[in-house]
């Protein structure tokens, strides 16, 4: 035994006068490290239900649960996350998914209780002591388990974009499809922006996991238009995006046109399948447009004899007529619509009703006739001066270079309107005269301020690039005409558009006018349908509401034979058109094979 050995009880002493490590009282006076993961906190004003905590729980110890007093509302599920103390292993994944960053921990780590019911709470709704501890575990800024920003989708520079009517998108390869993919954390919020609650999380993860057949099954069960929609659909569900709370939302809108890419026309009719077996109902759909043609595909599939009559010679409606090429190739067009027609629809294009055939015989020789006209008729502005040949529709003149017809290309021209009509008739404007002048001049006049333009802001930014001069806050007062001839457009400087009851009453700075120069001057401030099919007998039989047929709920008007859908109805938009052809086909299906016949 070393002599270490024997004098080392007696080293013990030293320790005699310091302070005691233990500590007495555990429970009040030793509080958690400053980052210490505790018990929850949860900012439930800031927080969306979005329900990522719950799903990257591998525990189960978090379910999304509604609460008083928290509605449901667009891009707020009203649910918020409850804690089951007896699964949570303090993991803070939960805290790390979190895009809004509401869900906390506190450094809160004692808490006696005899209910062990009491263990399972919802943080910032179930009120506890450490609701408002300052210490705690938060998200590092920098510790993100999703990219921040979307993927860049290529495009054609502006400098040779100009120059034709080539699509400028360039759409993602898979590699990059994946990783843009890869940022989605399926919430599902999206599913209840879209019109057509499409199921956007599966077909992302169908995207994420290369199964493309599966994600055109999945798009073709709510939406026969992806293709169209995959390039100019208004892409609501991405303001709801939670990934938009951390950076960028998700490019839910090109990942569906991604799909749509990757699979052949043949593989997709294979898909889509066949239709059920005749029920022997008739139904006869008057506009090929977004909405007639989702009615008719619902009807053909569930087994219905569906003609379509379209009044110009190519299906499509104001998806083909209205939106330029260079955004909307006429060839995805053509495949959606050649899908539509694979389950059994009857496209008659070249067949005007009213003239060609009447209404009534339509009413005589089905069981059911759906409306769906489109909004083919371009509002005026009522300027003084505007009544000139030379001051055109915005509507008019798409339809005219669709359809390939020189309406003469003007030197200078004045576009008035903020809308994405504006910006397509400015821009296609812009193309034909860099392609008979060399030259870009034209100019796009608009009511409100640039931030609040109605147009997408990818058009806005690029018609910019493409040499259109956009002046905002700008209202018109006057065509100014010149020996017979239109050389321009007065504008005033716009002080307010509404008066304080908040009706349109635009109010002008008078002093503060200028001249803009153009030998046309084209209107683009909004759009109305041809009703004249309908004739006067009709017209006067239906009900009408602020100059729109009045319809039920599944587009029934007030004649029992006659439903009304799409743009004529709810306004121009493609992926809502296809939501109510959705709508009116299910209508009209129940009418046709009432429930209690159903096999």
């Amino acid at each position: 035994m070393s002599i270490k050995d024997v004098l080392s009880p007696f080293t013990a002493w030293k320790n005699l006068f310091r302070d005691p490590v233990t500590i007495p009282d555990p429970f009040n006076d030793r509080p958690g490290a400053p980052r210490y993961r505790g018990f929850h906190q949860n900012d439930v004003v800031k927080c969306i239900g979005c329900g990522t905590c719950e799903t990257i729980c591998q525990n189960g110890a978090i379910d999304m649960v509604p609460v008083e007093g928290i509605a449901t509302k667009q891009g707020d599920s009203g649910l918020r996350p409850r804690i089951d103390y007896g699964r949570c292993c303090w993991c803070a994944l939960c805290v790390d998914v979190c895009m809004t960053k509401s869900l906390t921990m506190s450094n809160a780590y004692t808490w006696v209780e005899s209910d062990p019911d009491l263990f399972r709470f919802t943080p910032g709704v179930d009120k506890k002591d450490w609701d408002n501890a300052e210490l705690g575990y938060r998200r590092p800024e920098e510790h993100r388990l999703t990219a921040q920003t979307r993927l860049h989708m290529g495009e054609m520079e502006p400098e040779e974009r100009i120059h034709s009517f080539s699509e400028i998108v360039d759409g993602y390869s898979v590699e990059e499809a994946q990783f843009e993919a890869d940022r989605c954390v399926s919430c599902g919020l999206c599913i209840a922006t879209c019109p057509t609650h499409m199921s956007i999380p599966d077909y992302i993860k169908a995207v994420r996991d290369g199964d493309y057949d599966r994600g055109v099954q999945l798009l073709y069960e709510t939406n026969p238009f992806s293709g169209i929609c995959g390039r100019v659909c208004t892409h609501k569900c991405e303001t709801t995006c939670a990934a938009r709370h951390e950076g960028d939302p998700i490019a839910i809108r090109w990942l569906k046109r991604h799909i749509m890419d990757q699979v052949s026309v043949d593989q997709i009719k294979k898909i889509v399948g066949s239709s059920a077996a005749p029920t022997g109902k008739k139904v006869a759909i008057v506009g090929a447009g977004p909405a007639g043609l989702t009615a008719a595909f619902d009807l053909a599939k569930l087994g219905h004899a569906v003609t379509v009559y379209e009044a110009l010679d190519k299906p499509g409606g104001m998806t083909r007529w209205g939106i330029p090429e260079y955004r909307l190739p006429y060839d995805i067009i053509d495949q959606d619509v050649d899908i539509i027609r694979s389950v059994g629809v009857d496209i008659r294009c070249n067949v005007r009703i009213g003239k060609d055939v009447a209404l009534d015989d339509l009413k005589q020789k089905n069981d059911a006739v759906l409306l769906g006209l489109g909004l083919q008729l371009g509002r005026a502005t009522r300027t003084p001066g505007s009544d000139h040949p030379d001051v055109r529709k915005a509507v008019d003149l798409l339809r005219q270079a669709t359809a390939g017809e020189d309406f003469g290309t003007p030197r200078e021209a004045v576009v008035i309107g903020g809308g994405n009509v504006a910006m397509d008739i400015a821009r296609t404007l812009a193309r034909l005269q860099k392609k008979a002048f060399g030259e870009v001049k034209v100019i796009l006049t608009a009511l409100e301020d640039r931030a609040h333009f109605l147009a997408d802001p990818d058009e806005i930014k690029e018609a910019g690039e493409e040499g259109v001069l956009i002046l905002d806050a700008r209202g018109p007062q006057k065509v100014v005409v010149e020996n017979g001839k239109v050389t321009g457009l007065k504008t005033w400087r716009v002080k307010a558009i509404f008066d304080e009851q908040g009706r349109f009453a635009p109010s002008f700075d008078e002093a503060d006018e200028q001249f803009h120069a153009g030998s046309m001057v084209v209107e683009a401030i909004g759009q109305m349908t041809d009703a004249s099919l309908l004739g006067d007998a009709l017209t006067e039989l239906l009900k009408w509401n602020r100059g729109r047929i009045e319809v039920d709920s599944g587009g029934r008007t007030s004649e029992s034979w006659l439903w009304a859908a799409g743009d004529m109805v709810r306004g121009p938009d493609v992926v809502t058109a296809v939501a109510d052809g959705h709508r009116v086909a299910a209508s009209i299906h129940a009418t046709l094979i009432p429930v209690e016949k159903k096999v």
